[in-house]
């Protein structure tokens, strides 16, 4: 039986390529370069949001009160801030092509629930099934429930199934339970590992 594919997607599929619109916010509201980033993808709110504790709008209500920003500027502020976000193409033409070799490819993220109708609107939902997300289920990688969820979903062993994210502690956290892992660092890498593993199971 052919090893079942479990990818990440953020810092994976999806890259931020240019942080300038998040700095020119930064700079907007008299902040360090950074500062944006860490309230809206480093705040407990966030956190919240990816466990599915609290609803989308609950979280960005939240993230305007912490910048001081009527909850009006939201639209902007998280256009502007994705705006430097790329899909790799390239890894969107390899998954496919894994399809076509046979493999099963999902996909195990921590967002929120927005995370699906993104992916539909990208049109790339169709490269995964089933498709994981932590504020879906209620916890969050490297939770290893994250992990079991998503073997539970496919019918599958851990020793079964091979794992790509681009945080070395989620990757060590599918190794615990006996899923083989690949640190995601570039999708020409990670061709050259897993063709490799392939071969090898």
């Amino acid at each position: 039986m052919k090893a079942a594919l479990i990818f990440d997607f953020g810092g994976v599929f999806m890259k931020t390529t240019d942080h300038s619109p998040r700095h020119r916010w930064d700079d907007r509201l008299g902040l360090a370069h950074g500062s944006i980033e860490k309230v809206v993808h480093g705040s407990e709110s966030w956190r919240a949001a990816q466990t599915g504790v609290i609803t989308p709008d609950v979280y960005r209500a939240d993230i305007a009160a912490q910048l001081g920003l009527a909850e009006d500027d939201m639209a902007d502020l998280f256009r502007d801030y994705f705006s430097g976000d790329q899909l790799d193409q390239s890894l969107v033409e390899y998954t496919a092509t894994l399809h076509k070799r046979g493999y099963q490819v999902a996909l195990l993220s921590n967002d929120s629930v927005e995370l699906a109708p993104k992916l539909s609107a990208l049109g790339i939902s169709h490269l995964f099934d089933p498709l994981i997300i932590s504020a879906h289920i209620g916890v969050m990688k490297p939770d290893e429930r994250a992990y079991r969820a998503v073997l539970d979903k496919i019918g599958r062993r851990p020793a079964e199934a091979i794992f790509i994210d681009d945080m070395p502690a989620n990757i060590a956290g599918a190794e615990a339970i006996g899923i083989k892992g690949i640190l995601y660092t570039n999708t020409a890498a990670l061709e050259q590992d897993l063709e490799a593993l392939l071969t090898r199971t």
